[in-house]
């Protein structure tokens, strides 16, 4: 059995014609491809806006600054994800504030975030998670935005395809930020996609996208009519995704929920597989929902084991397969720590949780001989460890 990575890009023959025709086209940069994956996304998430940027990190960017976020706004957010989700709120000069997560999902905590709001006047965003392919509690959320009058902002990363209460992930609140990195559920290399019923938003992330510039790069030069002249009206950035990556993402976009389905067989198997053993699986909120498995993170329980999370990854990796640690949590991470007085303590659960879990291989360019090799080799390591009861 040759390496088993954490994760593999599965690209098609679709794609591959596509980015062809596209660099044949005379047309690479934002273009006709990219509106017509902005158009397709819009669509499958059921939003009135999709707005194509070159990362997620860059959607967050610009959904927060439109959102209103000055310097000195304070915005809570969950220390159990990547710093992306953070460093945004620094980008602005604004204060992040960290809630806690919930003990199975990984999701943010709504009574933390209850608790943080309570003891901080004017919290103006807050920015959910939506970990591993599952949406939070938004319900909860939504009911806190009508006490405290804050906007929210899903960091949906992970998240697609996915349905909360029936609804695709997308539109369920002010705006939401998806990723289409290389090991997301669907894939464009790097890129990201902003999602928004609001016409305000949309307007704004439209201009910021791309310097500042009153007029769409992509209608000047593609206008029969002189259209040289424009306008900076904002000090903007420079965050549209290319047509080559669009090529990409529309046929990833066609083949989202097949790989979801993919991802969901991959971690049914791994849950009967590991039933028997001190081990936490994932769990999900509601079976009725789609989840978009895009991480599989298992729990150890380290009371019942000999070995550490740590040792358990290293045997792993000794028997051919890869993994990752979703995530090293903010507050344990230097600069967050240190700038922001964070501690262990506050953040009880994600403590916990981050000395005992680890994301298996859950992609779904898997074969059947490499699902069956994680898990023999996780059972075999477990085995050899259990501390007899």
């Amino acid at each position: 059995m040759k390496f088993i990575p954490y994760s593999r890009p599965e690209v098609g023959d679709d794609e591959i014609a596509e980015v062809v025709d596209t660099l044949k086209s005379g047309w690479l940069t934002t273009g006709p491809k990219t509106k017509i994956f902005e158009e397709n996304f819009a669509e499958f998430v059921d939003c009135k806006y999709a707005l194509a940027v070159n990362s997620a990190t860059a959607g967050l960017h610009l959904a927060l600054e439109a959102l209103g976020i000055r310097s000195g706004d304070k915005v809570i957010t969950t220390v159990h994800t990547f710093t992306a989700t953070a460093e945004i709120i620094r980008y602005l000069g604004a204060v992040p504030i960290f809630a806690d997560i919930e003990p199975e999902t990984y999701c943010i905590c709504p009574k933390s975030v209850a608790s943080l709001l309570a003891r901080h006047d004017d919290v103006k965003v807050v920015i959910p998670v939506h970990y591993a392919g599952q949406i939070c509690d938004m319900d909860s959320l939504l009911e806190l935005q009508k006490d405290y009058n804050f906007k929210i902002l899903e960091d949906a990363a992970h998240a697609l395809p996915a349905t909360y209460n029936g609804k695709m992930v997308g539109g369920l609140s002010d705006i939401a930020v998806f990723s289409f990195y290389a090991n997301k559920t669907i894939t464009t290399g790097e890129g990201g996609m902003v999602t928004t019923n609001d016409d305000k938003l949309a307007k704004r992330i439209k201009v910021m996208r791309l310097h500042g510039i009153s007029k769409d790069a992509f209608n000047r030069f593609q206008s029969t009519k002189p259209s040289w002249h424009y306008e900076v009206i904002a000090p903007g950035y420079k965050y549209n995704l290319t047509d080559i990556a669009s090529a990409i993402g529309i046929h990833q976009l066609k083949k989202a929920h097949q790989y979801r389905d993919a991802r969901q067989k991959i971690a049914e198997n791994y849950n009967l597989a590991f039933a028997d053993l001190p081990l936490i699986c994932p769990k999900t909120r509601n079976s009725n929902d789609l989840h978009a498995w895009h991480i599989y993170a298992l729990q150890l329980d380290t009371d019942k084991l000999s070995i550490n999370r740590n040792q358990f990854i290293e045997r792993l990796m000794e028997k051919g397969v890869g993994c990752s640690v979703h995530y090293i949590p903010l507050h344990q991470q230097p600069y967050w720590r240190d700038a922001f007085e964070l501690k262990d303590a506050d953040f009880p659960i994600s403590t916990k949780i981050s000395g005992r879990h680890l994301s298996l291989p859950n992609f779904p360019a898997m074969q059947e001989a490499e699902i069956e090799h994680v898990i023999k080799s996780v059972r075999d390591i477990i085995l050899e460890a259990k501390i007899n009861d």
